[in-house]
């Protein structure tokens, strides 16, 4: 397990969840929720600037049975715009279900539907980390597909369908 601060980002049209952990990768929290549009990446890359993290792990919105559609197309273009500016490595991460494992966090805690609104980006970012932790931990690589690297080369991630380590084209 890679030691250093990591950052994810769940990216929706309205807002966007952002969550970090620890150094030692044991606990993922919330940090924040930026607005999405206009100045979205400026605040990003503050929040990224402010965290100093290894890398950042962007949601990627897969169906269940994993194939892509119009959400994903946005995150990978979103991803990429934000790995334009950050000096570190950015991964899409597959989010399945972490809005739903979220929700029922939440729910356990005792929030009620209108608090949760205001909560879910921030925990569905956490989600998202925690699955990207844990899938390192368990199988000693970086997960998720890596979009960019500042001075190296784009490769898949053996976090994701299909994903080899390999070297490939950016997609757009």
């Amino acid at each position: 397990m890679r030691r250093g601060v990591r950052i994810a980002l769940d990216w929706g049209d309205a807002r966007i969840g952002v969550a970090a952990c620890d150094p030692d990768g044991v606990l993922a929290y919330p940090v924040t929720t930026v607005r999405a549009g206009a100045g979205e990446i400026a605040e990003l890359v503050d929040v990224v600037a402010e965290y100093e993290p290894i890398e950042v792990c962007v949601g990627l919105p897969r169906s269940l049975s994993g194939a892509e559609g119009p959400a994903a197309a946005k995150a990978r273009e979103r991803a990429e715009r934000l790995a334009e500016v950050v000096e570190v490595p950015v991964r899409l991460v597959d989010e399945r279900l972490t809005t739903v494992t979220a929700s029922q966090r939440l729910s356990e805690s005792g929030k009620r539907a209108k608090e949760q609104r205001q909560l879910i980006d921030g925990a569905a970012a956490v989600a998202i980390l925690e699955q990207a932790l844990n899938f390192e931990q368990s199988q000693g690589a970086p997960p998720g597909e890596l979009v960019s690297a500042p001075g190296g080369p784009v490769t898949d991630g053996p976090g994701l369908p299909g994903g080899s380590g390999q070297e490939r084209p950016l997609q757009t």
